[in-house]
């Protein structure tokens, strides 16, 4: 059964349509001005945009309020990601049919990173399902009426439901058989973690195509040398090319900030633009999901370009 289109974001990807996707990550704050800013600043360039959870396991501002927020104060549609790492099933069923209540039309289900790796390490995982089994539990709510266990739900949240892969993945075997479940039960998109490599994308588009769901794929500007040499020495799977480094490397000791932000705003652009331009004539991909999370002036201008 395909499930109706509740999502623009949806919509957009059965059309046929090549979309973008951003990313804003909620901090440690009650105070909302910087994520409605950073909303804006993507109105005009991407179709919807992620809500993080919990990112790095630390602990910020709730994904479902962000949501919420973004989308009354801006008109931009999210993704409200949620983890199964901090609720259990219970849990689980309250936020969503809250998210439906808040008028919420996009879910991106997550595992989410170990807590060990957060701002609370001391904090106990819960992982009471996996994330192919909440796949599962939102897909019957939206199309049976039914939580988990049964019970019936009087008025059923509407979403389209999203997962993620990761194209790094060596051997990507066992990432296309986790892929394949999440799509049997239900899953309606997938976006990816980050790629720098077009071979890379090329690969892992080409080897989930007859799953017959939307790709998009997961790119990562990186506003300095730093946060590239990061990226390429401590994400697994994730390799930036050495020329990019090279050349952020070269660009982040020019001594005048202005002109450094700028050289390195058109670095970051000839390199994705090109990619994009590359995934979008070599693959079938249904479209780009920027994560530009602290660099979102660049997210207009690279658009604005393809």
């Amino acid at each position: 059964m395909v499930r109706e289109a509740f999502s623009n974001l949806m919509r957009e990807l059965r059309a046929g349509n090549f979309v973008y996707t951003g990313e804003i990550e909620p901090l440690k704050t009650v105070d909302p001005t910087e994520i409605i800013d950073v909303a804006r600043a993507h109105i005009d360039c991407v179709i919807a945009c992620n809500v993080t959870d919990n990112p790095k396991s630390c602990g910020y501002m709730s994904s479902l309020v962000a949501s919420y927020i973004i989308q009354r104060e801006t008109g931009m549609e999210a993704v409200y990601q949620i983890t199964v790492r901090d609720r259990n099933r219970l849990a689980l069923i309250s936020d969503l049919l809250g998210a439906g209540a808040l008028g919420i039309r996009n879910i991106l289900v997550l595992g989410g990173d170990h807590t060990v790796l957060g701002d609370a390490p001391g904090a106990k995982p819960v992982y009471d399902v996996d994330s192919a089994q909440m796949v599962y539990m939102a897909g019957r709510m939206v199309d049976e009426g039914l939580d988990v266990a049964g019970n019936k739900i009087e008025t059923p949240p509407k979403f389209n439901i999203g997962i993620a892969g990761n194209p790094n993945a060596a051997p990507l075997e066992p990432e296309l058989l986790k892929i394949e479940r999440k799509v049997d039960l239900g899953a309606d998109f997938l976006q990816t973690q980050v790629a720098f490599d077009i071979d890379t994308a090329k690969t892992f588009v080409d080897a989930t195509e007859t799953f017959k769901i939307p790709i998009l794929i997961g790119i990562f500007p990186c506003k300095s040398y730093g946060v590239a040499k990061f990226f390429d020495e401590h994400i697994p799977g994730v390799s930036v090319p050495a020329e990019l480094l090279e050349t952020l490397k070269k660009v982040g000791k020019i001594e005048d900030k202005k002109e450094r932000k700028a050289k390195i705003d058109e670095v970051n652009l000839d390199f994705f633009v090109d990619l994009i331009k590359e995934i979008k004539k070599t693959t079938n991909a249904a479209g780009i999901h920027i994560m530009a999370v602290g660099y979102e002036r660049l997210v207009k201008p690279l658009v604005s370009r393809l």
